[in-house]
């Protein structure tokens, strides 16, 4: 089946279609590509859960209904056969994903999914790199909020530094200027699930607080600590860590290591969440740095999630800037409509899988960034109304 993608009945299978966010991806790819775009179907445990979610989303009535279970391998291989993508919400991944993954990586199928766990995810790379380039398998983890503004922040930034400088900036600076959206009850389960893998086996402890976590064979020089508010030089603002930088910047990483360090071997990036200046900015930021967003008794169950308003009416704006040895910098913004958790990482997600079925990149365990650069960001602008610019 690796060989004959073209010829298999579906263009993409949304795994997990039943739940919160996997709901919002096959809502989306209802609406917004109706029955002109691409051959499409929902997959989940219950064939009834299924049909009902059809209904409540409006989707066709013809939209087929795979029922494919991670519990069941053959019902994983049958539905990684009959199509060109997986796109997958199915999390926590360390708990239910590698079954999907691998039976995607034998069939040659690509995939995205939501990853934001990168132990899970550097395991992965140790087990099925090599395999996934044997059979053309490219795979796209952190294909939503994580990573996907961060990876492409940075990569298009690059792009403008090398056409306006003729060089990579060596130093970028990501600084989160606003985000209002809240989170579901499977981050908050990812989150648990990758707490109980490191309580278990304290030796995965690197790869969660490496910066160079998932570039195995490649350390880089030093990189900011990010775990403490300062007084930001380069935006006159206070900084507080960024609860997901721990991920983000593993991507980043990668993206540049897969694309044979085109942002120089000795890149160094950070992230950090703005606060503001002054007494009032520091204040604010201090309190950040010692209160957890996510992982408190009343953390969300796994099924809820932001309201329908609270979707629409979130937002998130990234500022990038990359600095030159010579002293000058270049600022690149990315900014998206919809709560940043959900709302747009539904469409990031969807529109991911739509951008593999061009891509002609080469089999692996890679990252958005890696696999599709520009050809995803022209995606994210046309149709999920997300912004990407230079800012003067």
């Amino acid at each position: 089946m690796a060989n004959n993608k073209a010829e298999r009945p579906f263009d993409i299978i949304v795994y997990g279609a039943t739940g919160y966010t996997g709901r919002l991806v096959a809502e989306y790819l209802a609406h917004h590509y109706g029955t002109e775009g691409p051959r499409w179907a929902m997959a989940g445990r219950s064939a009834a859960k299924l049909a009902e979610v059809r209904d409540l989303i409006g989707a066709p009535q013809d939209t087929p209904l795979i029922v494919a279970d991670s519990s069941d391998p053959a019902s994983l291989a049958a539905m990684a056969e009959q199509t060109r993508v997986v796109v997958t919400t199915v999390g926590p991944y360390q708990l239910y994903g590698e079954p999907v993954l691998r039976a995607c990586v034998t069939a040659g199928t690509d995939y995205a999914d939501l990853c934001g766990e990168p132990v899970w995810m550097r395991q992965m790379v140790d087990a099925l790199h090599e395999e996934a380039k044997a059979t053309g398998a490219r795979i796209a983890f952190s294909s939503g909020f994580d990573s996907i503004p961060f990876d492409l922040g940075v990569f298009m930034l690059q792009q403008e530094a090398k056409a306006r400088f003729g060089a990579p900036a060596p130093r970028v600076k990501c600084r989160v200027r606003a985000m209002v959206g809240g989170f579901s009850g499977g981050t908050a389960a990812s989150l648990g699930a990758t707490l109980k893998a490191l309580g278990a086996n304290p030796a995965l402890i690197p790869i969660m607080t490496s910066p160079f976590g998932l570039t195995p064979g490649f350390e880089g020089p030093q990189q900011p600590a990010g775990d403490k508010p300062f007084l930001d030089d380069a935006t006159g603002s206070w900084a507080a860590p960024f609860i997901m930088a721990v991920i983000n910047t593993k991507n980043v990483h990668r993206t540049n290591l897969l694309r044979g360090h085109p942002y120089g071997a000795d890149f160094v990036y950070d992230e950090m969440v703005l606060t503001g200046p002054g007494e009032q900015g520091q204040a604010i930021a201090e309190h950040m740095a010692k209160t957890p967003m996510i992982g408190g008794p009343n953390d969300p169950k796994p099924g809820e999630g932001p309201t329908p308003d609270e979707r629409m009416n979130g937002h998130y704006d990234v500022l990038f800037i990359g600095e030159m040895p010579d002293g000058r910098a270049l600022r690149y913004g990315v900014k998206g409509r919809y709560d940043p958790g959900y709302g747009s990482t539904s469409r990031m997600l969807a529109e991911t899988g739509l951008a593999l079925l061009s891509c002609d990149a080469p089999g692996a365990i890679a990252t958005p960034g890696a696999l599709l650069g520009e050809s995803l960001v022209r995606r994210l602008r046309d149709h999920a109304e997300i912004s990407f610019a230079v800012e003067e």
